[in-house]
């Protein structure tokens, strides 16, 4: 348990690295993130804040879609994820501005943070603990509408960018990156940490057979 509890957050650590990453290249950040930017620009609070009260609220929606009961395992990596997020962006990125750094630096920064995200997202996965509501998200609205996997990403997907439009959220080339890349860098990470995982894992090479 300890050995899944500790790469399980160095998973979210490498992951909200990345999406700080992407919003201080000042090009814009992902769907969701860019929605909570702007409701933190118009109501305050921190980011973290309100990504962790709007995942709370999503737990709900997620149980109604599926018609099952609300995952209280769920409330856990919404507050830990919450305070990871809060802990780059208001703390370790704080005095960080690249709105007048050269478009170049901003590039290669937002790319920096797609690879950070994917890695992150690939090793936090890997210990099978509840993930967070927003990924959820995806699969109750596929699976409630009789959708594919894909369409109720993208759904979903459209519907934030929209909201973050219209709420002033920062979209733009930070928006679209993730949604282009992000799940090819998640599969290429991945499946060259899932066999290191369980070699690594205490049990050694059996936990990878039986894998």
């Amino acid at each position: 348990m300890l050995y899944r509890a500790t790469v399980y957050l160095v998973g979210m650590f490498i992951n909200f690295f990345g999406v700080a990453l992407l919003i201080n290249a000042t090009l814009g950040a992902g769907f969701w993130t860019s929605f909570f930017i702007g409701v933190s620009d118009h109501f305050g609070y921190t980011v973290g804040f309100w990504y962790g009260a709007f995942q709370l609220i999503i737990i709900f929606i997620n149980a109604k879609l599926m018609n099952s009961l609300p995952e209280s395992r769920a409330v856990v990596p919404v507050f830990m994820e919450s305070l990871i997020l809060d802990f780059w962006l208001e703390f370790v990125f704080a005095p960080v501005n690249l709105s007048t750094a050269p478009f170049v630096l901003q590039v290669l920064t937002l790319l920096a943070g797609v690879g950070f995200i994917g890695l992150g997202v690939a090793i936090y996965i890997l210990p099978q603990f509840p993930r967070a509501p927003v990924d959820q998200l995806f699969l109750a609205v596929s699976s409630r509408f009789q959708l594919s996997l894909q369409t109720g990403q993208t759904l979903v997907a459209v519907i934030m960018t929209s909201l973050a439009l219209a709420i002033g959220g920062p979209v733009g080339l930070g928006t679209l990156a993730p949604m282009l890349f992000l799940g090819p860098v998640i599969q290429y990470f991945y499946t060259r940490a899932y066999p290191l995982y369980y070699r690594m894992h205490p049990t050694g090479e059996k936990a990878y057979q039986q894998a």
